[in-house]
């Protein structure tokens, strides 16, 4: 593991796969079964489970749990003290293990602070989950997310700007920063060029 800073208070278990510029922050535990992409942060405080991936230059910040079936593509950004869960029905007297639901978030992706991802959804690409959002269904791409339950009310482009498009029909929008043009059409965004 060159390359990779791993601060003393950190535990990394034997069989943990970090890739090169990875930085792994105070108080932080990666489990042995665990691949982690290059150039990725993990901060304080910081747990990531055994059958977990997590890809190229995401960050994940303070106090958040990534537990078994969590997969984050390139790009994510997960905010302090965001919450996945594995198990929908859990009971502390009921062992569930086997029941662990998958956790998919795409590239590109951000998990607004406090927000909770209820286990077996799939976030789609630069999706952008506010703060404090529950998200218990699939997430469209590009699509802003806010509240207990999540409601789209937008959605963002790639630099994570809100663009001028509706909810549903069709419509196109520049990215107000970069000029990247967005399409929406059958309820899906997509980019040109």
């Amino acid at each position: 593991m060159t390359d990779i800073f791993i601060h003393p208070t950190a535990i990394v278990d034997d069989g943990a796969q970090i890739g090169a510029g990875s930085r792994v922050w105070h108080w932080a535990h990666v489990c042995g079964g665990a691949r982690i992409g290059q150039g990725v942060s993990l901060g304080q405080n910081v747990f990531v489970g055994n059958k977990v991936v997590i890809g190229n230059q995401c960050k994940v910040q303070n106090n958040v749990s990534v537990y078994d079936n969590v997969t984050l593509e390139d790009g994510v950004f997960c905010g302090p003290s965001m919450v996945f869960t594995n198990v929908y029905n859990p009971r502390a007297l009921v062992e569930r293990k086997d029941e662990y639901r998958n956790t998919l978030v795409k590239r590109g992706a951000t998990l607004g602070a406090n927000c909770t991802i209820v286990c077996g959804v799939s976030i789609g690409e630069y999706a952008f989950i506010g703060a404090g959002t529950v998200v218990n269904k699939d997430v469209p791409a590009y699509a802003l997310m806010v509240g207990v339950p999540a409601k789209q009310i937008g959605w963002m482009s790639e630099y994570g700007e809100k663009l001028d498009l509706p909810l549903t029909g069709d419509g196109m929008a520049t990215c107000p920063h970069t000029g990247k043009a967005y399409m929406l059409k059958a309820g899906q965004v997509t980019t040109e060029g």
